[in-house]
C-alpha cells in the first residue's frame, strides 16, 4: 500500500472509533522518518488506547504489518508506526500541551488522500430535432340551437279525371238545370231592340202667289 492508503486506512479506523478533531499533516519535506502524520484526540485513557488498538487492527486485516507500537499502557499518549504513517492519539490535555500541530504544520499543503479519477471523454452529443409542439386544437364553440323548421303543407292529391261517360252526364244535367234570374235578365237586356225610324219632318208647301 502507498502512503495516501495508509494514511486513509488509519482516518478510517479513527473514525470507526469515535476519534476526536483528526488532522493529517504531510511532513515529508521537513523530515525523513516518515511522510504523514496522522493525529486524533480521545476522552480517556480507555478511548486513547481502544484507537491505537483500532489502527493496529485494521493494518494487520490490510496485510501491513506496524513497525512499533508506544504509549498503550499508560493511554494519555499512543503511537502507531505504519511505515511511512505515524499515528498520534492522545487525550485532550496531552494534545493541548505538546502542540503537534503547531510543530510540523509549517503551511505546507495538506494531503490529497483520494487520488483523482481520471477524466471521461465527453462524447459529443448528437444534437436532437427540435420536438414540435403539437399545435392545439381550439375549442369550437357550441353551435345554436336551430329552431325546428315548418314542415311544407301536403299537397292536395289531383282530382280523379273524369271518363268521358260522366263528363256527357254532368252536360246534360248542366241543361236541364234552371238558369239563374240574374242570367235571364242579362240575356234579354242583350236582345237588341229594333232602331228607331228617323221621323222626316216634312217641309211645308210654299204657299202659291194669287
Amino acid at each position: 500500500m502507498n502512503t495516501n492508503q495508509l494514511t486513509k486506512l488509519a482516518v478510517g479506523a479513527l473514525e470507526d472509533v469515535k476519534g476526536v478533531d483528526i488532522q493529517v499533516i504531510d511532513v515529508s519535506g521537513l523530515t525523513s522518518v516518515t511522510d504523514h502524520l496522522v493525529i486524533a484526540t480521545g476522552t480517556s485513557s480507555r478511548h486513547v488506547k481502544a484507537l491505537a488498538d483500532s489502527v493496529i487492527e485494521k493494518a494487520l486485516e490490510a496485510g501491513v504489518r506496524p513497525l512499533s507500537s508506544q504509549g498503550l499502557e499508560q493511554g494519555e499518549w499512543a503511537l502507531v508506526d505504519l511505515n511511512g504513517v505515524v499515528v498520534h492519539t492522545l487525550q485532550a490535555s496531552a494534545r493541548a500541551h505538546y502542540q503537534l500541530e503547531k510543530l510540523w504544520d509549517l503551511g505546507q499543503p495538506k494531503p490529497v488522500l483520494d487520488e483523482p479519477k481520471p477524466a471521461k471523454a465527453k462524447v459529443k452529443s448528437k444534437a436532437k430535432a427540435p420536438v414540435k409542439k403539437a399545435a392545439v386544437k381550439k375549442a369550437v364553440p357550441a353551435r345554436k340551437a336551430v329552431a325546428p323548421q315548418k314542415s311544407a303543407p301536403a299537397k292536395k292529391a289531383a282530382p280523379v279525371t273524369k271518363t268521358a261517360a260522366s263528363k256527357s252526364a254532368a252536360k246534360s244535367a248542366a241543361k236541364s238545370a234552371p238558369k239563374p234570374l240574374s242570367k235571364l235578365v242579362a240575356k234579354k237586356a242583350a236582345v237588341k231592340k229594333p232602331a228607331a225610324k228617323k221621323a222626316v219632318a216634312k217641309k211645308p208647301a210654299a204657299k202659291k202667289a194669287r
